[in-house]
């Protein structure tokens, strides 16, 4: 069974993965939308299986999300304005500083290949980047995250 998503359903679901505890009068707020519109929306996920509980796992219908990570050099004192347009990319799952030849190491994971296509031409067009270099997730040999 294919369970449509929208992009107001990909917001929803990056706002409960930054935070699942988040009051729905509050995620209205974000969302810029009813409380009870966002209620139905939930209730919708978790009856299709997207969202499986609130810590948040993802269900069935999102069980093999496109997983990648992007090695992104930004050019000095843009860092700020660097990192406020990848906490906008609903893909953008976290971004760290890292020591060595680049600045920023951004995990990303997308439902198709055409969205994550996107969110990588979305980082390197971002201004403040001088150059980024991607590599797709293929299998996980070691995950000890939980």
């Amino acid at each position: 069974m294919s369970v449509q998503i929208d992009e107001i359903d990909t917001k929803l679901i990056a706002l409960l993965r930054r935070d699942a505890r988040m009051p729905v009068a509050e995620l209205a707020r974000r969302l810029d939308l009813a409380r009870t519109t966002v209620q139905t929306r939930i209730d919708r996920l978790l009856e299709k299986g997207v969202i499986a509980g609130f810590t948040l796992r993802s269900g069935d219908a999102l069980a093999a999300p496109i997983r990648a990570t992007a090695l992104v050099s930004i050019a000095p004192r843009t860092g700020p304005a660097v990192l406020s347009r990848l906490q906008s990319l609903p893909n953008v799952e976290a971004v760290f500083t890292v020591s060595g030849r680049v600045d920023l190491v951004v995990e990303i994971s997308a439902r198709t290949t055409r969205d994550l296509d996107q969110t990588l031409d979305d980082i390197a067009e971002a201004k403040g980047v001088q150059s980024s270099e991607s590599f797709i997730h293929l299998t996980t040999k070691i995950d000890r995250r939980g």
